[in-house]
């Protein structure tokens, strides 16, 4: 096996885009002059490091493999780390420095993107963008400190590998930590069909002939409909998924099950407490297609993070969440067993766990959903940020208009009517105020995440780094540009961002 650093990747021909002068584009796309970009290696991006005042160093190794996988009775050939799905969750203090040794016995290339922190540019896990892919039977070390505390995962950043069983929580612990709880569950979602119904890499492929005229974007407003497959001799092409919380379509493709950490329905994780006891949990969606609408049998949540950072606790009974977005709760245990419940929105089916309290009572049945799902259902509009991390009131000195495009029936996504092409970046300068414009031109929803930074909705000021973006609609978020190097944007749709959704940020020289 190779022993690869991150340094001797970067050097060996990241000549695309490592600090070169590079052809830019403006927001519209268009060639402009070459303004020179901050490199994943650079001075800038040391220093920025250096201003984090790295802690002490925690080691972690990860070995990427294609493993035999029980789901709870069904056992499932795919990738992952270690053998698990989902992987040994990371767990660092906030200033700690993550050291993860990657050892890939894949049979392809692969990468760790560490999703939603700000953490030095050289780590954040582009093939072509901050590193070079990770080649079968190579080693490579990713470096970098853990700014803020909160719930964050990791997944490859390289072709559809995040729908497989590459994915793993990362908590960053604060150490003046002002929530009071008794005990935390680390709870993270999928949608699965790897080693199941096909591959990934077959569901990109059969999704990428397109719908035809048949472009089933189009149903907002209509009421939740049951799913199927679509019409013809598709395989994993998803009919009929529609959601108003989404617009209108929830999804494209077919899943066979739901899981919650790494099991299936009818054979849940049981998390066991004591009665009367303060339960936090973080809950992450690792799905590659499927957003999920998340409530607790008998109980009302008190959310309080948003994709790591801290917002005005509120109380909901239900909570959407998107592909790479995630959410802290708080709640009082009762006295029992109750299932927490993941409806895959639209798709009718669902992802559950259990929280026992006590030793005699029976577990509902594994086709029970709480009526919590269809109560109050917590929407980012009613969210504020807290305090400490509410950004300073400034107007913007940049915004670039970020135009998002395509359709079901051609399967043409992209941004600015473009697919993804790693010469179109849009230039930013150290120490602006940032605003990007995403305008939603299609008739399906977007989860869009930023890389290397948290920025806050325009409206409301909730600081996240994930953001649902309707059909049809415009959401502007803001950021402070203080973390130099090349940056990525993209759906976290795993099928629309490969095909073609996905876009760069540059900071240039000065």
């Amino acid at each position: 096996m190779h022993n690869i650093s991150r340094r001797t990747l970067l050097r060996g021909g990241l000549g695309l885009l490592g600090g070169a002068a590079l052809t830019a584009c403006a927001q519209n796309g268009t060639p402009t002059s070459s303004p020179a970009f901050i490199g994943p290696i650079s001075d800038q991006v040391r220093a920025a490091e250096q201003a984090r005042r790295p802690g002490a160093v925690r080691d972690f190794t990860l070995v990427a493999a294609e493993s035999d996988v029980d789901l709870g009775g069904l056992t499932a050939r795919t990738w992952a780390y270690d053998g698990r799905i989902p992987g040994t969750p990371i767990r660092v203090r906030a200033g700690e420095v993550v050291r993860a040794r990657l050892s890939n016995t894949l049979p392809k290339d692969t990468s760790i993107h560490w999703h939603g922190l700000a953490l030095r540019n050289d780590a954040d896990g582009v093939p072509g963008v901050t590193q070079q892919p990770v080649a079968s039977g190579a080693t490579y070390v990713y470096e970098f400190t853990a700014p803020d505390p909160g719930t964050y995962w990791f997944h490859p950043h390289t072709g559809t590998q995040l729908d497989r069983g590459l994915y793993a929580p990362l908590i960053v612990e604060d150490p003046n930590e002002p929530l009071t709880y008794d005990d935390e569950w680390v709870v993270i979602l999928d949608d699965w069909l790897d080693g199941v119904t096909g591959t990934p890499d077959e569901v990109l492929a059969e999704l990428s002939g397109g719908m035809g005229g048949m472009d089933h974007g189009g149903m907002t407003g209509m009421a939740e409909m049951t799913p199927s497959p679509s019409p013809g001799t598709s395989k994993h092409m998803l009919m009929g998924a529609t959601s108003l919380l989404l617009g209108g379509d929830a999804g494209d493709v077919r899943y066979p099950h739901f899981l919650l950490n790494g099991r299936i329905a009818t054979a849940p994780e049981t998390f066991r407490a004591k009665p009367g006891a303060r339960l936090r949990i973080r809950i992450i969606n690792a799905g590659g297609d499927t957003a999920f609408r998340v409530a607790l049998a008998g109980h009302r949540l008190t959310v309080t993070h948003t994709d790591g950072f801290p917002v005005q606790p509120i109380e909901t009974d239900a909570l959407l969440i998107g592909m790479g977005e995630r959410y802290d709760v708080l709640v009082t245990l009762k006295d029992g067993v109750f299932p927490l419940v993941a409806l895959a929105e639209g798709k009718n089916a669902v992802a559950r766990g259990l929280i026992r309290t006590s030793r005699t009572t029976a577990a509902p049945k594994s086709d029970l959903r709480p009526r919590e799902l269809e109560g109050d259902v917590l929407r980012n509009a009613k969210l504020r940020p807290a305090e400490a991390v509410r950004l300073a009131p400034k107007n913007p000195d940049r915004t670039i208009k970020l135009e998002l495009t395509g359709s079901m029936a051609a399967y043409d996504w992209g941004i600015n009517g473009k697919k993804y092409n790693p010469k179109i970046i849009s230039a930013i300068r150290s120490g602006e105020r940032v605003r990007l414009s995403f305008v939603n031109r299609t008739t399906m929803w977007h989860p869009m995440h930023l890389h290397g930074h948290t920025f806050a909705l325009a409206e409301g000021g909730i600081r996240k780094d994930t953001a649902i973006v309707l059909p049809s609609t415009r959401l502007d978020v803001d950021f402070d540009a203080d973390n130099p190097g090349l940056w990525m944007i993209h759906c976290h749709n795993i099928y629309h961002g490969e095909s073609g959704m996905m876009t760069l940020l540059g900071y240039q020289q000065t």
